[in-house]
């Protein structure tokens, strides 16, 4: 949920501050009104396709591997080209590229609304995600770069909030899609929205640049994270289709694992980095990230298998399956300015351990809430990761922020959201591919005990790596059915919960990251002084 974290954007955003030169004031609405139009664009596609997954899996009659390529395709562009995205805004014009990737958006969610197969759609994913590299992070730069220091505040404030209602908002939204009219209308709404944005982003949005800006662009640092993560990825997902043992899998795995050593030399040794290596010299710095790391990989792993949970265990709508992310998104809004007041009281370490716990605590419950298949025993969990969440959230931002120098938290900040989107990325490969295989194996253990007949072991037999309660097929009696999906039920379920205790357990260690790894803020203040 992307409202559940700090906007990928704030080193763009910053040096825009620093420079920006101010626009008319009748511009300046205009400006809000591309910005606001441009993020819940972005948000609600991010937002959405989760809840569509199941149908997106019953339409292309595919696997669950695919469906994490679904996802993964878009985060793994997004977290590899963002900075390198935000950079070239400040070097060759913000307008420039909020319009260039506001239009490679709009194209690659028609190429999502119309794909005839799974690879054409996971195709189409990747493309979305390398526009968003470049909305996401415009988005708010043309903003710092239109208003002036005394309304920044309230336009950002005003922008956020529409951003936090569009997150909200867009798994119910995209679940009644899919239920009413088709998972494609989930994508064919972005051309809707960015036709009239793109007009107004023409029109009435001036352009702008950093006179200050690198001139050099980290396109070898970007490329390497690309393909060190795309390696790596692809290997942990097929895992779960050849086995670990498998050539294609060790050799993915090890390929990704160079490239991403590469990527670490590249950063060493470039004059201008993406992601400067110094940063993680401060123990407090490399505690947050890694804390970050374990907590949003366990939110990202966690939350991609509740609406095959609702919609495939439950037996229930893809709205349902949308508002079940309700609670979690208002508790996690509405609790974000008391958060913030949090840290003046007791600094950024002690939220840093308590919310994570919390976290832990509701991922456990939510676990053991998922196999008694009761759908509203979900949202008390879900209501409690929220509100984990929101202790957790803006503490981790400011620990970000103030373990580096002043000049350096742009792009600290912006290196603590790709590693959030790494996390979600490695988590929903790992976490799919553990689930598969436990799914798989406890298909086995029902066909070894259960005395069915040949059609009914071949009904459940045909559910492998489907990770999808099916119909049963028509030869099969309606007692014989119903033990069918009984079983693939059961399996899933079971599957599943084991999942979110995995997720229990890394919220539990990135809580120990922060007892360990993070000063307080006086050890902070005293070290900069020195």
């Amino acid at each position: 949920m992307s409202s559940s974290r700090s906007l990928p954007c704030d080193e763009v955003a910053i040096r825009a501050t620093r420079t920006a030169p101010g626009c008319a004031q009748s511009q300046k609405a205009w400006v809000l009104a591309a910005a606001v139009l441009a993020s819940t664009i972005a948000y609600i596609d991010e937002s959405v396709v989760s809840v569509a997954l199941p149908a997106i899996q019953r339409d292309l009659e595919t696997t669950l591997a695919p469906m994490q390529w679904v996802v993964n395709a878009y985060i793994l562009c997004l977290s590899a080209l963002l900075l390198i995205g935000g950079a070239a805004a400040d070097q060759l014009g913000r307008r420039r590229m909020f319009l260039t990737g506001l239009i490679i958006f709009a194209i690659a969610s028609i190429g999502c609304g119309i794909a005839p197969s799974v690879a054409v759609l996971i195709g189409a994913r990747a493309l979305q995600g390398m526009g968003a590299a470049l909305l996401i992070p415009c988005s708010l730069a043309i903003i710092g770069a239109a208003f002036d220091e005394g309304e920044r505040g309230a336009a950002i404030g005003t922008w956020s909030g529409f951003s936090a209602i569009a997150a909200g908002l867009g798994p119910l939204l995209g679940g009644w899609l899919v239920d009413h009219w088709s998972w494609r209308a989930i994508f064919l709404i972005n051309p809707l929205l960015a036709l009239p944005t793109i007009w107004i982003a023409l029109r009435h949005v001036p352009e702008s640049r950093d006179a200050d800006a690198r001139q050099k662009l980290d396109w070898l640092g970007a490329m390497l994270v690309f393909a060190g993560l795309g390696s790596f990825v692809y290997g942990l997902i097929a895992a779960s289709r050849l086995g670990w043992q498998h050539m294609a899998v060790t050799t993915s795995l090890i390929a990704g694992i160079l490239l991403l050593a590469l990527f670490v030399v590249q950063e060493r040794r470039s004059a201008a980095p993406m992601m400067p290596l110094d940063l993680f010299r401060s123990p407090t710095f490399a505690g947050v990230n890694l804390l970050t790391l374990l907590l949003y990989g366990a939110l990202g792993g966690a939350l991609f298998f509740l609406p095959f949970l609702v919609t495939s265990a439950y037996g229930l709508s893809a709205t349902a399956a949308g508002a079940l992310f309700l609670p979690f998104t208002i508790v996690l809004v509405i609790l974000s300015r008391w958060s913030g007041r949090l840290i003046d009281r007791f600094g950024a370490r002690w939220p840093l351990i308590i919310g994570p716990v919390i976290c832990a605590i509701a991922f456990a419950l939510l676990a053991g809430a998922s196999g008694s298949g009761h759908y509203w025993a979900l949202f008390g969990p879900m209501t409690l990761l929220g509100f984990g969440m929101a202790v957790t959230v803006a503490p981790l931002t400011t620990a970000v922020i103030n373990a580096v120098p002043a000049q350096q938290t742009g792009v600290a900040s912006g290196i603590n959201n790709a590693v959030a989107s790494v996390a979600s990325l490695l988590a929903i490969a790992v976490f799919g591919t553990l689930a598969a295989g436990d799914f798989d194996r406890s298909l086995d253990r029902h066909l070894a005990q259960a005395d069915i007949s040949q059609e009914e072991r071949g009904a459940i037999e045909s559910a492998r790596g489907t990770f999808a309660a099916t119909s049963a097929p028509g030869d099969l009696t309606e007692e014989g059915g119903r033990e069918v999906r009984s079983v693939i039920r059961e399996a899933l379920t079971a599957a599943i919960g084991r999942m979110v205790f995995v997720a229990a357990a890394l919220a539990f260690l990135s809580a120990l990251c922060s007892a360990f790894m993070i000063r307080s803020d006086r050890q902070s203040r005293r070290k900069g002084n020195g």
